[in-house]
This record gives C-alpha cells, sequence and structure tokens, in this order.
C-alpha cells in the first residue's frame, strides 16, 4: 500500500494550532487515528511528468525517483490546489427537523479538547462560525516530521468569525490532485468531526457518466460523539461513488460546468451520503452530506483567490 494509508492518522490528522501558546500538537495523531486498509499495489502508470502513478485501495499517488526532492514535488504540478490558492465555504447544519445551525467553540475544555456547541440560525453572535476558508501550503511541513514518507498537498483549515480571525487556531490535512483522481481531507475540527464518517469528496478519471468506483477506510472511535454517534473501537467504512450527471450548476461564483457525485459510505453502525459538485478549475465547489444521524451539513464555495503566478 501506498505509504500514506500505511497509517492514515498521520496522513489524515489534523495538526491543531493553538495560537495563543503557539504550539503544534497533533490531536489527530494521538487520538483520532484512522487508516485505511492495506491493499497490494494494483498499477503503476509512468508519465511526461517526471512522475510515476501508483494506485492502492482506488487512488492514484504520486511516485518520485530519488533524485527529486524538491518539498513541494506532490504539489507543483496541481491545477486546482496550487500553493496560497483560498477557498471560501459558507456551510449550514440542518437537523431531522429542517432546522438550521451553525456552531461556537467554548472557552472550556476537556482533556486539553476544545469544547464546541450549537448556535441556532437565529441565535447568531459574533462568535458564530458560518465559514470554512481552506488554503494550499508550501511543501511538506510539519507533517514530514511525523511520517518521513508523506506524499499529499497540504491544506490549512481556518474558521474565521464576525471579525474575520481565528481564536481557536487552525488545523492542517492534506489533498491528492494528478491526472487520475482529486481526493481531499474535508474539514474535521470539533463541529466537523461529524465528517469523518461520511464519504471524502473524491473524483476519479474517466470523468464521464456511469463511472464507478471506491475504496475504504477504518475509523476509530476518537470520532465519535453523543451528538451524532458512540461506538466502541475501530469500524470498517465502504465507500462507493458514481458520476451521475454533468450539469451548468450556479455558484456565488459564477455558473460553472460541473459533475455530479454521489457517493455513501456504509459500516456496522451504519450508512453516510455525499452529493458533491466538481469543477475542473475550482474544485469541489458543493458538498451535500447526510449524517449518520441522518442530519444534513452542506458547504458551498462562495469566494476564490488564486495563487499568483511567479514571475519567470
Amino acid at each position: 500500500m501506498y505509504a500514506w494509508t500505511n497509517n492514515l492518522s498521520r496522513v489524515s490528522m489534523a495538526v491543531r494550532l493553538n495560537m495563543r501558546l503557539s504550539l503544534i500538537f497533533l490531536c489527530f495523531f494521538i487520538s483520532f487515528s484512522c487508516q485505511t486498509k492495506k491493499g497490494k499495489q494494483m498499477l503503476k502508470l509512468k508519465n511526461e511528468r517526471g512522475y510515476a502513478l501508483e494506485e492502492n485501495n482506488g487512488i492514484f499517488t504520486e511516485l518520485f525517483d530519488s533524485t527529486n526532492t524538491s518539498p513541494n514535488r506532490y504539489t507543483e504540478n496541481n491545477t486546482i490546489y496550487c500553493v496560497g490558492t483560498e477557498f471560501i465555504y459558507s456551510f449550514k447544519h440542518i437537523d431531522t427537523n429542517g432546522k438550521k445551525y451553525y456552531y461556537q467553540n467554548e472557552k472550556r475544555s476537556v482533556d486539553g479538547k476544545n469544547q464546541w456547541s450549537f448556535v441556532s440560525a437565529d441565535s447568531i453572535n459574533t462568535s458564530t462560525i458560518q465559514k470554512v476558508k481552506i488554503s494550499v501550503k508550501y511543501g511538506l511541513e510539519p507533517m514530514l516530521k511525523y511520517n518521513p514518507n508523506y506524499n499529499q498537498t497540504l491544506l490549512k483549515y481556518e474558521y474565521p468569525i464576525a471579525d474575520h480571525s481565528t481564536p481557536e487556531g487552525y488545523s492542517i490535512s492534506g489533498a491528492i490532485e494528478n491526472e487520475k483522481n482529486v481526493w481531499i481531507h474535508p474539514p474535521r475540527d470539533s463541529y466537523f468531526k461529524i465528517l469523518e464518517l461520511n464519504p471524502f469528496p473524491f473524483i476519479k478519471h474517466p470523468y464521464e457518466i456511469g463511472h464507478q468506483w471506491n475504496w475504504q477506510l477504518t475509523i476509530s472511535d476518537g470520532w465519535a460523539d453523543k451528538r451524532w454517534k458512540i461506538w466502541e473501537g475501530k469500524i470498517e467504512n465502504q465507500y462507493e461513488y458514481e458520476i451521475v450527471n454533468k450539469i451548468k450548476f450556479k455558484t456565488k461564483i459564477g455558473s460553472l460546468d460541473c459533475y455530479v457525485i454521489e457517493s455513501k459510505a456504509y459500516s456496522n453502525i451504519g450508512e453516510t451520503k455525499l452529493t458533491a459538485y466538481f469543477n475542473k478549475k475550482f474544485g469541489f465547489v458543493k458538498l451535500d452530506y447526510t449524517n449518520i444521524d441522518k442530519s444534513k451539513t452542506i458547504l458551498e464555495l462562495t469566494a476564490h483567490k488564486q495563487a499568483k503566478k511567479k514571475a519567470k
């Protein structure tokens, strides 16, 4: 299996960065481990872009020879998740009664973990989180310190409040983008831990209606929460994906050509779903989740800042 899936706690961990203490600590590496099941290598494809592509467990990753030591080698060929690019998403949580919620972080903590609470749409205040900001970082640090074989594009997740600050800091996780597939971690801090049980945003070539694929992931009970589901030990999530349509989709940044991907995840604790809308330039512009408790989480791209190209 490719290195990043040997222990996804090292790859998909969210590196919590406490701004007040200026410390980096790996809460997901320690507490919220999850890993893909090992599977033997299926296919390697060589290309003319300086790397080979290796498929394991349904996901293609890039393989470089030992002469390429660039810290940005997994990102520099990206066309969507380019260094410095920013994606701003609105979000909302809709409970099983159709009521809309957001959330806010609490000052109190338990066992060093930040706490959070739901905020109804009619009770929003200056501390309410209603947006997610995802930006693309340069290089492989700090992940490389904990996994020498780390091979993803680094994404930084922030949750601004009314004054655009992020008082609870931010987290870091990863994405995989190449000519065979695009796969990213969703936000998974505080309230967004609920998304760990859902299908991850994922599209795979060929981009054709009817194309189907799957993968699988082991998830620990560190992601459990009484507000959606409690379980003990590890579960095996099985994922099924299909491109079901190609449409002109209206977004806050314009009308975009999008592939619609329907997916579901199922295990012995239940089933979740994701309808994703993917554009070749802007990536996943809408993510419509059905959660383990049948509530909904909906993220929509509202702003996009393209990275500036350096003059040659």
